[in-house]
């Protein structure tokens, strides 16, 4: 079997051009990005605000192990699926970052023959999104020095700023720094530290915004610190929303590509779910359902961080409604939440499988608690057998009440996935769904966390100090008690450890930061060992990437 960057080098593009005419974009909407990207301004499509929204379904998965779940993959699969079997479908996904594609994945663009293409770029630099991301919050941070080096004359208290540096590279020895050292002229020294670039609050309120607008608003928001007598200070009172904004114009516009049989994809904005909200850019999502009558986005890793911040911060926040939630899992990663070490993974054990569906049984528990209709996707591999599928067929069927779809999007593409493109628009026209958010906007942050950790994460509660306490109290007296949650985790376990896999339960979930992004419209709670800027593992995928004698780029897997 080809890798998947052969099969996407291999493959027959359509023009862009082609692409937008097929999801119905004129093309005085395109601004090209050579000859199979463009990015789309919808107020150049003609009667667009007016038109019927699709109905959206959404993608997410298990708790991730290093078996593999293929929950991008599916989610391209599933498009395509639903093209094939005469549905007016569009994809709508998150950009990867250059941290993950040097790090651990080495690309993250789908795989095998359910991939969005061209890959190389959309894995490499794309059209400069996060580049304009990574300025725009350093030109903040820059601004902050300065105006601190020119008098203060706001009376920043120093040890207050909370404003980091990104990049988008996992570089551990950034985390904590002490900047401004070299005397006077370079400023007053101070600890500092750099974020990984999907974890910054402009990626946040860029893929939150509703418009250009609502993004000026929302970068005038962003709380940089306080003054000495305990004064909110934000990025408004030091008059850099204009120049932020203006660096963000051009990224705003949603990026159309294409899978590799031709359904139009828009790839935008890419925070993280383990540390971020994880789902693509409100204004891709919404321009997809005006184009489209399906529309498959997807949330990162799995349901318990991915899905739960999609509904709790995305929906509540942009008004969208659900229509129906697909749950990728496969036999290897089941068979590892119950108990299989990686290396025996490909040996038949309907033990161990029957033990580790206790993990999807909560993942689709979860989702009904948000009044979103579920359906299990099945990603086929090679070492998976017939009676490890009709266990988990049975289990889901007498068990859970939901549907299991065995998937072959990874070998045959679209061809793979149309039992399940059936089953997931039949779903969607029911209008079974009543989404509901997990917890009122009224409800104390505190409680919003203790619900979320009980409810989602099967947990006794949350292990918070006395400094905490007094943070929340601090919050909700600065007006600040209405924001969701939006919690930083490991995404590997519903516990904060992660090595405990499967469905454990009442566990405590240690809270050890809560960081306000009022420009975002959230609090994050940082929980257990989870890192806003990443490593890289021992043998980084950077180590295999290189370009060939024939200057192509080898490595992307």
């Amino acid at each position: 079997m080809p890798t998947d960057i052969e099969i996407a080098r291999d493959a027959t593009l359509q023009p862009i051009a082609a692409i937008a005419a097929k999801a119905g974009i004129p093309d005085e909407a395109l601004h090209p990005y050579g000859r199979f990207i463009a990015k789309v301004d919808t107020k150049a499509i003609p009667g667009f605000q007016s038109r019927q929204d699709g109905r959206l379904i959404l993608v997410t998965a298990i708790s991730p192990t290093p078996a593999g779940e293929g929950k991008t993959t599916t989610t391209v699969g599933l498009g395509d699926g639903l093209t094939r079997i005469g549905k007016r479908a569009m994809i709508a996904l998150r950009e990867p970052s250059l941290g993950p594609s040097f790090g651990m994945k080495g690309g993250a663009a789908g795989g095998g023959y359910a991939q969005v293409v061209p890959m190389e770029q959309i894995n490499l630099h794309f059209t400069g999104d996060f580049h304009a991301i990574t300025s725009a919050h350093n030109l903040l941070a820059a601004l902050i020095d300065n105006h601190v080096y020119w008098g203060n004359g706001l009376n920043l208290d120093t040890r207050t700023i909370a404003w980091r540096r990104v990049m988008d590279m996992n570089d551990r020895a950034l985390r904590q720094i002490v900047s401004s050292l070299g005397g006077p002229a370079n400023g007053f020294p101070r600890e500092d530290g750099f974020d990984i670039t999907v974890a910054s609050e402009v990626m946040a309120i860029f893929c939150l915004a509703r418009d250009a607008e609502d993004l000026a608003a929302r970068l005038g928001r962003v709380v940089i610190g306080r003054t000495r007598d305990k004064r909110l200070v934000t990025a408004a009172d030091l008059k850099t929303t204009g120049a932020m904004s203006v660096l963000l114009k051009d990224a705003l516009m949603p990026n159309l590509v294409q899978t590799l049989e031709g359904t139009p994809a828009f790839v935008h904005g890419g925070p993280f779910a383990n540390i971020a909200h994880g789902c693509n850019s409100v204004i891709a999502t919404k321009a997809a359902l005006k184009l489209a009558d399906y529309v498959v986005t997807e949330a990162g890793f799995g349901a318990d961080l991915g899905a739960e911040k999609f509904f709790d911060i995305k929906c509540r926040k942009a008004g969208l409604k659900p229509a129906a939630a697909v749950v990728v899992a496969t036999v290897r990663a089941l068979k590892m939440h119950g108990g299989v070490p990686k290396n025996a993974l490909g040996r038949e054990d309907l033990k161990a499988l029957e033990a580790g569906l206790a993990n999807l049984a909560r993942h689709v528990g979860n989702l009904r608690k948000f009044g979103v209709p579920p359906i299990v996707a099945i990603n086929h591999f090679a070492t998976d057998t017939e009676a490890e599928h009709e266990l988990i067929r049975n289990h889901c069927r007498n068990h859970l009440g939901v549907e299991a779809v065995i998937c072959r999007h990874w070998a045959e593409g679209g061809a793979g996935t149309q039992e399940l493109a059936g089953k997931v628009a039949g779903l969607a026209d029911e209008g079974e769904a009543d989404f509901t958010p997990l917890y009122p906007d009224s409800m104390p942050l505190r409680e919003k966390l203790e619900t979320i950790a009980r409810e989602i994460y099967g947990a006794a509660g949350i292990g918070v100090d006395a400094r905490l306490e007094a943070r929340f109290a601090e919050l909700e007296e600065a007006g600040f008690g209405d924001l969701p949650v939006c919690v930083a985790k490991t995404q590997y376990s519903f516990s904060a450890d992660p090595a405990l896999r499967g469905a454990p339960s009442g566990h405590v979930v240690p809270l050890r930061e809560l960081r306000l992004s009022a420009g975002a419209g959230f609090v994050v709670a940082i929980c257990g060992e989870i890192m806003t800027m990443p490593g890289l593992p021992r043998e980084p995928a950077a180590q295999r990437i290189h370009i060939d004698a024939r200057g192509r780029i080898e490595g992307l897997s």
